[in-house]
């Protein structure tokens, strides 16, 4: 019999549990840690963040999903993961003991790295969408916005590594106002460490640039590429614009009425700074099988591995890891464990393929790039109203799919038929 706990219970820790209860033998016990009792589908946060959800919408409760599935589950959060001694000690001060460890917890938001930034509960002066909870006051402050609307900056700050939600959210808003007729009440800025509109921390996919530069002018949308954001008060964002050499360039004084934008991202306090378990940002070190070459019990998936930037640029550009990417790791996780668990060594590796369907309100843009890192054997993107409908479809199936303890990926498969594109998982 061997315990496997994962760490997190977010689009990495939920299908994991999942698809490692398929693997696992009958007698192995899995338990899932999480620091909070709720799940909630990170994706459609740009949409409570302006009232086309609700919170209630997006969120399931965690325990029952897992019981019926015989998973174990605590809602005390990890305190600190002690890989030497193989325990994790959570946040009630108890400890838990495994045989093989996953860690999936998602990042740390570093909302610290810019001061003002971050939502007011935070001490800042800036909205998220990074978290429902984050997203649930983005929405009142909205509410407020479209009573006295003004200037939006929108966008991400330096070290950022997921660029299609500040996209998404660009566009949902620049929707949303339209249908309330107030779109030529409120000038919009995007902000952006990348180098030119739609790189996506991916040095660009397909016509990417010239896609979404021409988005932005036909929906009037300004942006600042190479931007470094130094500070935020109330009501106002300041940029220092760089060139292509990394030297500063311009200085910028933005002011605002409304503001999104997202933090850079880091390793969560329980693995922060373990030798050799996380880097100097503290993610998690990974070989090609998800596994951490020092304690090689420890696995890990999503947001929370350490992945180096796709390219060198003026300013720090993270590389993102969409769902299909956090899925393919799981798929090959559970699969090395069950070979750990028999004494064989691992052999599935992940795709590290990034396929992303963003959202823009009353259309959307699809990107698929096979593999990651260029030179690639796929690089597509494209624009249409189908997408805006298939991440509807994603967000059902997925939620149902939370629900119902599965990890087959029907949905996702049936949407990348639909872009022509097949077997992209190992």
């Amino acid at each position: 019999m061997a315990h496997i706990v994962i760490i997190g219970a977010g689009i990495g820790g939920m299908p994991m549990a999942y698809e490692m209860r398929e693997l696992a033998r009958p007698d192995d016990v899995i338990t899932v840690v999480s620091n909070s009792p709720t799940f909630h589908f990170v994706p459609s946060n740009p949409w409570v963040a302006v009232d086309w959800r609700q919170r209630g919408d997006i969120e399931l409760d965690i325990e029952p999903a897992l019981a019926r599935r015989n998973i174990g589950f605590s809602s005390a959060g990890a305190k600190r993961v002690h890989p030497a001694e193989n325990r994790v000690e959570l946040g009630d001060g108890s400890s838990i003991v495994y045989d093989y460890l996953v860690i999936a917890t998602g990042p740390k938001l570093a909302f610290d790295e810019v001061p003002g930034l971050g939502p007011a509960s935070l001490g800042g002066h800036t909205q998220s969408i990074c978290h429902v909870d984050h997203a649930v006051d983005a929405q009142h402050a909205w509410h407020s916005f479209v009573k006295d609307p003004g200037p939006i900056v929108v966008g991400a700050v330096q070290g950022a590594s997921c660029y299609g939600p500040a996209y998404e959210f660009a566009m949902i808003m620049e929707t949303d106002l339209r249908r309330r007729k107030l779109r030529d009440k409120v000038p919009m800025t995007y902000v952006t460490p990348e180098p030119y509109i739609g790189h996506l921390g991916l040095g660009g996919v397909g016509d990417s640039k010239g896609l979404l530069e021409s988005t932005f002018r036909d929906r009037h949308i300004k942006w600042i590429c190479n931007a470094k954001t130094t500070r935020v008060e109330a009501g106002r964002m300041f940029v220092t614009e760089h060139d292509e050499d990394g030297k500063p360039k311009k200085e910028h004084e933005l002011p605002f009425k409304y503001s999104m934008m997202l933090p850079a991202f880091k390793g969560v306090d329980a693995v922060a700074g373990i030798e050799g378990l996380t880097n100097p940002r503290g993610f998690i070190t990974i070989d090609a099988f998800q596994r951490n070459p020092k304690y090689r019990n420890v696995y890990s998936v999503g947001v929370c591995v350490a992945i180096p930037p796709v390219e060198a640029t003026p300013l720090p550009v993270g590389a993102p890891k969409t769902g299909y990417m956090i899925e393919s790791m799981v798929t090959a996780t559970a699969h090395n464990i069950r070979a750990a668990m028999e004494g064989r060594e691992p052999a599935k590796t992940a795709t590290w393929n990034a396929v992303c369907l963003a959202d823009f309100g009353d259309s959307g843009a699809a990107f698929v790039a096979l593999p990651q890192i260029p030179p690639r054997n796929v690089n597509w993107f494209s624009e249409g109203k189908w997408v805006h409908l298939a991440k509807i479809g994603f967000e059902k199936y997925f939620l149902r799919k939370m629900r119902k303890g599965t990890s087959e990926p029907v949905f996702e498969k049936m949407v990348l038929k639909a872009m022509g594109i097949a077997k992209l998982k190992a």
